[in-house]
């Protein structure tokens, strides 16, 4: 039982432990101090942040002999650590290094729903004990696994029983004659691109709804690289490899640039426009509606790139005769756009590390609140917030940024206007990698290009943010959608990208693979603004109890991704497909 909910005692001593939720736990405060003392904590998460105050420790009684003890329910970071200090004076909000505290601990054997006793002595020293040992929280995932595969083998056993009963052995030959049709048709097509842009909505959904509340498949708090931030720049990465396959079959087909250009320009409209009535969701006052979101970076990207290789491209480009010139023929083919591609870069580097921000100092990346000791409190972001705020208004970004939880941070927008320019270099990349696609014709050549891209990009990125999560001249940061970042996830990304090209569309010798990813990929746009939509509706979600358990949140969200992968499945079947 206490696989699937995670503690097995509703009580404990006089404790309600279901009052607790994800990645909580009980502190019990007991000191035998002569007077009033302090306790602060820390986590190693905040990098570079002053100790917060948790509350004040009464005074023990001396002349009776008796210690004062309270609970205090504390909140943790399984990937981090905690520390606790206690000051025989009170600090004010924040405690900082340059004042001595009585005691000192750091724990890194915290779990949830556990109790634990922080005991100040008379003397002023610090005990450390554990009441009730935590749950670890990692048996949630084999639970929802073995669920989920009873689930999918007794739907495969009732299909192929239907299948049994409604068929006989001719219609049977006659489907498989169809789907070897199908299967041939599905061949022109590189379902690899499909099954990427499937892969990417899946995990998109599963981490939009939740992700069952572990803290490394979130978004990270600001500096780092979480399994969500994965998510978006591939999306967007792969959406830029798929414009150069379509600007060439357009204008095989006797489209003109300007028709294309018209094309692309009320696509990107219309994404906008669905992420700004998306947006809306959360109220229609005009007055503090969000402007920008995930679809409005889409729209702008699509834009810029989109107008872009569709103006630098070549009707009829003649293939070169000697070998080194193929070899480079992509590059020579990309030149206007890696020249734009060179100057946005450019451009980011000037304003990042070139802009005056008042209050703040030049090249600031951090997240302002309380990191670096709380000096610079209303800079997060540097020149990227100090843009958007000037641009849009406090009123139109977005209010809770993931720093706001660890840094005290002000808002600031993750999908805000200055990370657009290296969105479109994010865009921009992918489209190379689709006119590699293009231009060369072996698979081989086409596989090593991107792999060496990809090292190429990925050991640039490391560089730039010293192969750590908070050292180097640019950590990678989506929330800034930093440099390195652009580059550790495009890396990334040409990797996956090779490896669903190998065996899909090459060897076919994982066929099975695509399936169901690549009917989500050709239904992308559904997905995805049906989920928002949905988000609190039965039956895609539900609440039983307090919901405040890993187990429970990733079965939410586990079954609300499946019946979304459910939905593309049916939508397939219909001959359903809408795209923008």
């Amino acid at each position: 039982m206490s696989l699937f909910v995670e503690y097995t005692e509703p009580k404990w001593r006089n404790l309600d432990m279901r009052a607790l939720s994800v990645d909580e736990f009980y502190l019990y405060l007991r000191s035998g101090f002569h007077k009033e003392s302090y306790l602060y904590s820390l986590s190693d998460e905040c990098y570079t942040c002053p100790y917060s105050k948790v509350k004040a420790l009464p005074a023990a009684d001396v002349a009776a002999g008796v210690a004062v003890d309270v609970a205090e329910p504390l909140r943790l970071n399984s990937a981090f650590g905690l520390n606790f200090k206690i000051y025989e004076h009170d600090q004010g909000h924040y405690a900082y290094d340059n004042v001595t505290s009585l005691c000192w601990l750091r724990r890194t054997d915290l779990q949830e729903f556990g109790v634990y006793n922080l005991t100040l002595q008379a003397n002023g020293t610090c005990t450390f004990a554990v009441d009730k040992a935590g749950v670890p929280i990692n048996y949630a995932f084999l639970a929802v696994f073995v669920l989920v595969a009873a689930l999918l083998i007794t739907l495969k056993l009732v299909s192929c029983a239907w299948r049994c009963y409604r068929y006989d052995e001719a219609a049977a030959a006659a489907d498989s004659i169809g789907a070897a049709a199908t299967k041939a048709t599905q061949r022109k097509r590189l379902r690899s691109l499909d099954t990427f842009r499937g892969l990417s909505i899946v995990l998109m959904i599963f981490v939009n709804s939740g992700g069952g509340g572990f803290a490394w498949i979130e978004h990270a708090a600001w500096n780092g690289l979480h399994l969500a931030d994965v998510v978006f720049p591939s999306f967007l990465w792969i959406m830029g490899v798929c414009i150069p396959l379509s600007v060439k079959s357009q204008l095989s087909r006797g489209n003109s640039k300007a028709r294309i250009c018209l094309r692309i320009v009320w696509r990107s409209i219309k994404l906008f426009a669905i992420g700004l009535c998306l947006n809306s969701m959360g109220g229609t006052n005009l007055e503090q509606l969000r402007l920008m979101g995930v679809l409005q970076r889409f729209g702008v990207a699509f834009l810029v790139v989109g107008v872009l290789h569709t103006l630098c491209s070549r009707r009829e480009p003649i293939s070169p005769q000697r070998s080194w010139q193929r070899a480079v023929h992509d590059v020579c083919l990309f030149s206007g756009e890696l020249a734009v591609l060179l100057a946005l870069v450019a451009t980011y580097l000037g304003l990042t590390f070139g802009l005056r921000v008042p209050g703040c100092p030049r090249g600031y990346l951090g997240p302002g609140g309380k990191h670096d000791y709380v000096a610079h409190p209303k800079c997060i972001g540097g020149a990227a917030g100090y843009v958007d705020l000037q641009v849009l208004g406090n009123a139109h970004i977005y209010q809770h940024p993931t720093a706001k939880y660890v840094y005290d941070s002000t808002a600031f927008d993750p999908e805000g206007i200055f990370g657009c320019i290296l969105s479109v270099v994010q865009v921009l990349l992918g489209a190379f990698a689709g006119v590699t696609l293009l231009v060369h014709p072996t698979w081989q050549s086409r596989i090593r290009r991107w792999l060496i891209l990809s090292v190429v990009l990925g050991l640039i990125g490391g560089a730039l943010c010293g192969f750590s999560r908070e050292g180097g001249a640019i950590p990678v940061n989506k929330n800034l959608w930093s440099l390195s970042f652009v580059c550790v996830t495009v890396s990334m990304a040409l990797v996956i990208l090779s490896l669903l090209y190998y065996f899909i569309d090459v060897r076919e010798s994982w066929s099975w693979s695509g399936h169901p990813f690549t009917e989500c990929g050709m239904n992308a746009i559904v997905m995805y603004v049906g989920h928002t939509v949905m988000h609190k509706m039965l039956p895609w979600h539900w609440r039983i109890g307090e919901m405040n358990t890993h187990f429970m949140l990733l079965l939410e969200a586990t079954w609300n991704t499946l019946v979304w992968v459910g939905i593309a499945l049916y939508l397939d079947a219909q001959e359903f497909y809408y795209s923008l």
